[in-house]
């Protein structure tokens, strides 16, 4: 496996108010043709997360067609889960309607911040999203007792299946170094309501890791492929393989991209998300600085 890479795509520079700065955690959604709506996390002055999108035709990627002028998730109001920032998770399609999975930040005193994931629906094609409730439909809990990151999330004949960072500690809660963040699995019957075990999906591969970050799920005729971020230093974006989408085998030699020699991502890439059009598979990722020099597109060669 190996991924060509075509190129930064877009990145916020001031655009809006609130889209200061980033594009991080694009997520893809088909709009018509070869044209695709990237939604992304930008930025407000105080660094508050807002999920905004751009549309871009696959042919001509770095050609913006359109840029959203309000953002589609803006943060709550004081108080609330998601008062800090609002980050891009992931978008579900089902009956007519669009889920949209999203990270709510709540910075903490003894530990940087508490996080959950919140739901926003939409009721059609061109609906805007509206949140589900003020309230996060995945919190911390005796299985997830620390904070909880950025869920994926795929509808599996009957089941909506969820893989989703979880905490294991947060070590001294000084040093991000410190924590210990990797994911979990949890199913539902709705996509509201999630049932959740505490088994850990995926394992640290060494000592030196101590983070794996936005997992990005296809399910293939044999198998169930997950490309995520994973670090000890710095990002790098692995690969992990399961026959059932529970038990996993990480095989991050096989992930075939990493960062650049130069450029946008020339000390990291993180944060994928894979999806197919046109007989061909392709991978929007960031790269430095988590999402402050925007997402690029890669191809998957034949």
């Amino acid at each position: 496996m190996r991924w060509r890479k075509l190129g930064n795509v877009f990145c916020a520079a001031g655009e809006h108010p609130w889209m200061l700065t980033h594009a991080a955690n694009p997520v893809v959604e088909w709009r018509h043709g070869d044209v695709f709506r990237i939604y992304f996390s930008a930025r407000d002055a105080q660094r508050r997360a807002h999920i905004g999108y751009v549309d871009i035709d696959l042919n001509a990627p770095q050609i913006i067609l359109s840029l959203s002028d309000t953002p589609v998730i803006a943060p709550g109001e004081t108080g609330l889960f998601d008062d800090s920032g609002t980050s891009m998770g992931c978008l579900v399609h089902h009956n007519g309607k669009r889920h949209l999975y999203y990270l709510g930040w709540n910075l903490g005193v003894t530990v940087p911040w508490r996080n959950s994931i919140g739901l926003a629906v939409s009721e059609g094609a061109d609906s805007p999203f509206v949140k589900v409730s003020r309230a996060p439909i995945i919190d911390r809990s005796e299985t997830d007792p620390f904070s909880i990151s950025y869920p994926w999330v795929l509808i599996d004949g009957d089941r909506w299946r969820m893989w989703y960072g979880s905490n294991l500690s947060w070590g001294t809660g000084t040093r991000q170094e410190e924590m210990s963040h990797l994911f979990k699995y949890a199913e539902s019957d709705d996509g509201h309501t999630w049932r959740r075990d505490g088994a850990i999906a995926l394992p640290f591969k060494d000592e030196t890791e101590y983070a794996m970050s936005k997992p990005t799920v296809v399910r293939d005729a044999d198998l169930y492929r997950m490309w995520y971020s994973y670090r000890g230093n710095a990002y790098r974006i692995g690969y992990a393989e399961s026959p059932d989408g529970v038990s996993w085998t990480r095989r991050d030699e096989l992930a075939g991209i990493g960062p650049s020699e130069s450029g946008w991502d020339v000390d990291t890439v993180c944060y994928p998300c894979v999806f197919d059009h046109g007989g061909e598979r392709f991978m929007l990722y960031n790269g430095s600085r988590y999402g402050d020099t925007g997402f690029g597109l890669a191809v998957l060669e034949k």
